[in-house]
């Protein structure tokens, strides 16, 4: 598709919860406010969120909230909080992340994700 036939959206964090956002985004990358939503396809539509360092998240959930990751060989586990994520890639990826894991777990979430632009 070229790009004049992609729906746009401007979603402003500055204020707002990260979850909130998070599912606003991965509803509109769905299509799901579309007429013509359809689940195996990606719907034409491009989001992009603006101002992701001013979003509302508690002190809480800074320290409290832990990522993991598992490179598959005998120690390999890691896991970091919420701000040393914020530290080392910014609040774009915590955004990322968030839409990331409210999209649905199939072939179409990495081209989904591929429509979600994020500025600090």
């Amino acid at each position: 598709m070229s790009d004049n036939n992609y729906e746009n959206h401007v979603i402003d964090a500055s204020g707002k919860r990260l979850g909130r956002v998070a599912s606003e985004v991965a509803t509109l990358l769905m299509g799901k406010h579309r007429t013509d939503v359809a689940r195996n396809t990606v719907a034409p539509v491009r989001v992009k969120v603006e101002h992701a360092k001013k979003l509302m998240i508690s002190e809480r959930k800074r320290d409290g909230k832990t990522y993991v990751r598992y490179s598959g060989y005998p120690g390999g586990l890691s896991e970091f909080t919420m701000q040393k994520l914020i530290d080392q890639k910014g609040y774009s990826e915590v955004v990322r992340k968030a839409v990331y894991g409210m999209l649905p777990s199939n072939r179409l979430r990495a081209k989904c994700m591929k429509n979600l632009t994020i500025s600090e």
